[in-house]
C-alpha cells in the first residue's frame, strides 16, 4: 500500500450512532414516518395498472438522473438524456459528455431497477460496483477531481477506493487505507433489519457513506444510487417516484443537513455516538419526509381523471395539428383506462375498419406515446420526456 493510502488506525466508533436507537428521543416521529412512507408507496403502486409500470419507470429514471446530476452542478435535461438514450449526442463536446454521464447514470438505474443489486446494496461490494458500473462508462473528462489541496487532479478509477486524504467542508474523511474497514462495519450495522429500520437505514446510511467518502468522486450519486435500491427492494416501488428531485429541489438544506450530521455530540442529551445524534434525527426526518412528498406528488400526477384529461387536451391538439388521425385519443383513453390493449381490439374500440386503426396505430409510435414489446404484442402506453411538461407538469423543468 502507498503512503497515501495508508490506515491511520481511527476506530469504527467514530461514525456512531449508525441508526436512531430504541429509546432515543425522536424514534417514535421517525418510525411513523417509516410506516406512513410505506403505506403511500403501495398506495401509489397498486393504484397504477401493472403494465404502466415499466413505462413510468423509465421516465422516472431520466427525471431522477437529471435531478442527480444536477445536484452534482451537471445539467443535462431529461430530453437531451432521451436523446443521448438514442444515440443523438450534442455537437458541443461538454453537453456530449453530460449527456454520456447522464446514460452511464440511466444504464446503473435500470440494472438496481430490473434486481441486479437485490440484498446487496449495504455491501461494500454492492457500492463498488454502482461506482464502477457508472464511471466506467464516462468520458475521460469526468474521470478527474481535485486533491485535498486543489492543486492537482486526480484520476478517477472505476470501482477503486480511494488512495488519498479527501476533505468535504469542513469534514476530513477518515484516513483511506481505514476505507474497507469502516465499510464493513457499515454493512454489519445495516445488515439483516427489520423493514422500518431498513427504511431509516436509507437515509442514515446516506450520511454515513458520504461520511466515509470512499471514492475520489462519484460519492454523492453513489449514495443516492444505494438509497433508491433500499427503497425500492423494501418498499416493492416499482421505481415510480425518487427521493433525488425532492433532494434537488431542497438542495440548500439538503447540503446544511449533510453537514450538520458530521457534527459531535454535543452534550448528554445528543446520544452515546461519536456523532450528533440529534442532527442525524433531524436529516432521516428530512431526508423521508421529501420521500413521502415525492410520492405524494406523483400519485397527485398520476390520478386518473386528471392524467386522462391532460393526455386527452394533448391528443385533441395534436388532432387539430395534423399530427394525429381522429379517433387517436380513443386509443390513449382505452390505454389509460386498462394499461394495456391488443391490437386486435383497436378496430372495434376506434370504430373504424382494420386499415385505418392500424394507421392510427402508427401515428400514435411514432409520437413516443404507445409502444409494443414485438408487432404482435399488446400496446402500452409510454411517457416521452418531451411531452412530461403537458402530461406530468413539474416532473421537471421545461427544456431551455
Amino acid at each position: 500500500m502507498d503512503m497515501e493510502a495508508v490506515d491511520r488506525g481511527e476506530s469504527v466508533g467514530l461514525m456512531e450512532p449508525m441508526l436512531i436507537p430504541e429509546g432515543a428521543r425522536r424514534r417514535g416521529e421517525i418510525i411513523d414516518r417509516t410506516l406512513a412512507l410505506a403505506q403511500k408507496s403501495t398506495g401509489l403502486r397498486r393504484a397504477l395498472p401493472d403494465s404502466l409500470l415499466p413505462s413510468l419507470a423509465t421516465l422516472v429514471r431520466a427525471m431522477n438522473c437529471y435531478y442527480s446530476n444536477l445536484i452534482e452542478g451537471h445539467d443535462t435535461h431529461p430530453i437531451e438524456i432521451e436523446r443521448a438514450l438514442r444515440q443523438d449526442f450534442s455537437t458541443d463536446s461538454r453537453k456530449r459528455d453530460l449527456q454520456r454521464e447522464a446514460r452511464a447514470h440511466i444504464a446503473v438505474q435500470e440494472w438496481i431497477d430490473a434486481g441486479g443489486l437485490r440484498g446487496d446494496a449495504l455491501t461494500p461490494e454492492g457500492i463498488c460496483e454502482i461506482h464502477q458500473r457508472f464511471c466506467r462508462d464516462l468520458p475521460d473528462e469526468l474521470l478527474w477531481a481535485e486533491d485535498l489541496e486543489a492543486t492537482a487532479r486526480v484520476s478517477v478509477v472505476p470501482g477503486a477506493w480511494r488512495g488519498r486524504d479527501v476533505r468535504v467542508g469542513r469534514h476530513l474523511a477518515v484516513s483511506p487505507g481505514a476505507v474497507p474497514r469502516f465499510l464493513a462495519r457499515f454493512a454489519q450495522a445495516y445488515r439483516k433489519l427489520g423493514r422500518a429500520d431498513t427504511i431509516l437505514a436509507a437515509a442514515c446510511a446516506h450520511h454515513r457513506l458520504l461520511w466515509i467518502h470512499p471514492f475520489v468522486d462519484g460519492n454523492g450519486r453513489v449514495a443516492r444510487l444505494m438509497s433508491h435500491a433500499i427503497l425500492l427492494e423494501t418498499l416493492d416501488s416499482g421505481a415510480i417516484w425518487s427521493v433525488a428531485r425532492g433532494l434537488a429541489r431542497n438542495v440548500d438544506a439538503y447540503q446544511r443537513h449533510l453537514a450538520a450530521c458530521d457534527s459531535p455530540r454535543q452534550n448528554d442529551l445528543d446520544g452515546r455516538g461519536q456523532l450528533s445524534e440529534s442532527a442525524l434525527a433531524d436529516f432521516v426526518c428530512f431526508f423521508l419526509d421529501l420521500c413521502i412528498d415525492q410520492v405524494d406528488f406523483m400519485e397527485n400526477l398520476m390520478q386518473p381523471d386528471r392524467l386522462r384529461g391532460r393526455v386527452r387536451r394533448w391528443a385533441q391538439e395534436a388532432i387539430e395539428r395534423g399530427r394525429l388521425p381522429p379517433k387517436a385519443e380513443v386509443v390513449l383513453d382505452a390505454l389509460l383506462y386498462r394499461g394495456a390493449l391488443p391490437r386486435g381490439e383497436v378496430p372495434g374500440i376506434v370504430g373504424t375498419g382494420d386499415r385505418q386503426a392500424r394507421r392510427i396505430v402508427s401515428a400514435l409510435s411514432e409520437e413516443g406515446v404507445v409502444a409494443s414489446e414485438s408487432s404482435r404484442a399488446p400496446l402500452v402506453l409510454a411517457f416521452p420526456a418531451r411531452l412530461a411538461s403537458d402530461w406530468m407538469p413539474g416532473l421537471f423543468p421545461s427544456a431551455h
